[in-house]
């Protein structure tokens, strides 16, 4: 089995962890593309473009599914991918966990870039699935590129700024953005109150992983060999993971994963 995932950057991270710990003996293609990132500024019809070009680079690699690894990507883009690609490939979009998050009640915060916070296809989300839930939509500016660059002093500044426009009451934040999986544990930190219940974090990684799954037939098989190998393609060009990755676990995981295989 082979699953491809593409991202403008390394935001697909937590989605192809979530797909190395369900299949250990899956392979990976990992399309990314440094040559047009970042995304999120460009208009629709440009964004499509790189994507369709991202993807169809996985596309000849072969793969039997491809997970978009970005919310942006999704919002844009996966009806011109599906329409390129399926039924041939399966491509499964990235949607923000507000369905989840909501049924746990509230109120909840929606973290997202600044193009996403307010925009009708969130709002739609929220209308459809939180529909009664008090909710807040904060921007989190600077947040996703910070991640991007690992810059740990600009992740922090993005981070607290976010969390202060995040109500003291917020018992579950919903991370609409892949890039933000890659620093949860420091924005439950920042937002978790003294005294107060655990703070819940929805992300998308684990779902997508498992929907990619369903659309092959396959089944989890985290105890399967870890067999599996890793392409990396950066703007249609094999290489190597970005060295920002590898400050993130998710990151790391997939290097230690590869050196194994090698040593084997």
């Amino acid at each position: 089995m082979k699953i491809a995932l593409m991202d403008s950057g390394i935001g697909l991270l937590a989605a192809t962890a979530a797909v190395r710990r369900l299949r250990p003996d899956a392979d990976l293609v990992l399309s990314l593309d440094p040559d047009g990132m970042p995304w999120g500024p460009r208009t629709p019809e440009d964004l499509t473009g790189r994507a369709l070009a991202v993807a169809e680079a996985a596309a000849a690699h072969r793969p039997d599914a491809l997970i978009v690894g970005c919310n942006t990507a999704t919002v844009h883009a996966l009806t011109a991918l599906r329409a390129r690609l399926e039924p041939g490939l399966p491509v499964v979009g990235t949607v923000p966990a507000i369905k989840p998050a909501a049924a746990g009640g509230g109120p909840l915060a929606i973290w997202a870039t600044p193009a996403t916070t307010g925009s009708p296809y969130q709002r739609d989300l929220i209308e459809n699935f939180a529909d009664g839930v008090d909710v807040t939509e904060v921007p989190c500016w600077g947040l996703a590129e910070a991640v991007e660059r690992a810059d740990e002093t600009a992740i922090d500044a993005a981070v607290a700024a976010a969390a202060e426009l995040t109500p003291d009451d917020v018992t579950t934040v919903v991370l609409g953005c892949t890039h933000y999986e890659l620093v949860a544990e420091r924005i439950r930190a920042a937002v978790q109150g003294p005294g107060r219940p655990p703070l819940a974090l929805h992300g998308s990684a684990g779902a997508v992983a498992a929907q990619a799954l369903r659309r092959l037939g396959e089944r989890p098989a985290p105890r399967a060999p870890a067999s599996g190998t890793l392409t990396v393609l950066l703007s249609g060009r094999e290489g190597a993971l970005p060295t920002a990755a590898l400050t993130y676990a998710e990151g790391r995981l997939l290097r230690h994963a590869a050196a194994a295989r090698t040593a084997q």
